[in-house]
């Protein structure tokens, strides 16, 4: 499974087992064993098989994982900055709580408002 796969189109069956693969070589390149790990990761030995076998496993393992083989630095890349543009800060007083309803973005079609009323 050395090959890299396009996370964008990949099954998410598929880019959870490329993960797991990634995490366990990780793992084994620095010749830790997985017991050592699990008690690094403050997670137990059979949470830490399941991850490496792709199996379903808490994000707060995961993490924990992650913490213990020193990758905070790639948990922070894993998602985008999600701050508010600068010429949004302008615009909005305060910061964004939560997202429009789909009913507030359907609007009536644009007109010129020269047009003789329906």
């Amino acid at each position: 499974m050395s090959q890299s796969i396009d996370f964008t189109t990949a099954p998410v069956q598929v880019v959870t087992a490329h993960l797991a693969w990634q995490l366990d070589q990780i793992r084994l390149s620095r010749n830790i064993s997985q017991a050592a790990l699990a008690r690094s990761a403050g997670v137990s030995r059979r949470t830490l098989v399941r991850l490496a076998d792709g199996q379903s496993v808490s994000l707060e393992s995961f993490v924990r994982v992650m913490l213990a083989l020193d990758l905070g630095d790639s948990l922070a890349r894993l998602l985008p900055n999600t701050e508010i543009r600068p010429l949004d800060n302008l615009v909005r007083e305060r910061p964004r709580q939560r997202a429009s309803s789909q009913a507030d973005s359907v609007a009536e079609p644009w007109r010129w408002g020269d047009e003789d009323s329906p």
